[in-house]
């Protein structure tokens, strides 16, 4: 089970959520399910990305439904500091890297401090600017459930959270800091990002990295994508989950 690129087969396909099969926070659009379907009758796919499980149970999971190749499907929500996968009859936690009671705290009492210094802590919002993931810390600007123009408009030169990023970096230093979505920034275990998730998949799943194809709309260095490329992963950039599915369809047709 192979899908074809630039004349390498490739056994996995690899994604970013938020911009490159969605919109931000949003479900699967009609086509785009699917063409995952199609992609999963031919390969192996997974899904890596900073929002928790329950954000790709209500994009993805409850879009694609149950269907015979489902268990093809690997999800990495919180940027690969937890793997879930299907186990039959439902979706198991293989792994989860937990952040301690801890970090937690000093984590967001940083983010909260640094919000309000930088005079980024918004008054009006969207749900909540912090959240527990449980093995991520996330800051929301404008919350978890902001519409994706105002997210838009919010820091269009990524100027922001950039600021927010270094203030925590700094005053975290034995946890990794890191722009997330296109307000936010995530806190996790030092050294674990999309490319830790990503070995981990590797290694679980018995692939080399040039087994991988991986679709992502930040994967300029410094974005949240650039981990999986710097591993020497085939990395197609994006533009929206629209650019995604025309490249994605161009090369299941040619794989046949």
């Amino acid at each position: 089970m192979t899908v074809s690129y630039d004349g390498h087969d490739y056994r996995l396909v690899m994604f970013d959520l938020d911009d490159t099969l969605a919109p931000s926070k949003s479900p699967l659009d009609d086509t785009m399910v699917e063409l995952l379907r199609r992609m999963l009758d031919a390969s192996l796919g997974c899904i890596i990305s900073g929002g928790n499980f329950g954000q790709f149970d209500k994009q993805v999971l409850a879009r694609l439904g149950t269907f015979d190749s489902i268990g093809n499907l690997h999800l990495m929500p919180t940027c690969g500091t937890q793997y879930v996968r299907w186990s039959g009859d439902g979706w198991e936690t293989v792994y989860a890297e937990y952040l301690t009671d801890d970090e937690k705290k000093r984590t967001l009492d940083v983010l909260e401090t640094g919000a309000k210094e930088l005079g980024l802590w918004e008054s009006e919002t969207w749900g909540d600017i912090l959240e527990d993931r449980g093995s991520q810390i996330t800051f929301s600007a404008l919350g978890q459930k902001a519409p994706v123009d105002a997210k838009a408009a919010w820091d269009p030169d990524g100027s922001k959270k950039e600021a927010l990023r270094a203030y925590a970096a700094e005053r975290l230093p034995d946890l990794e800091v890191r722009s997330g979505g296109s307000t936010s920034v995530d806190v996790t275990k030092k050294g674990i990002d999309k490319a830790y998730g990503a070995r981990k998949l590797l290694e679980i799943l018995g692939l080399e990295a040039s087994d991988i194809l991986f679709f992502g709309d930040r994967l300029d260095e410094g974005g949240n994508d650039y981990p999986v490329k710097a591993l020497g992963i085939t990395s197609i950039a994006v533009h929206g989950w629209e650019d995604t599915h025309a490249k994605l369809s161009a090369i299941l047709d040619q794989s046949g």
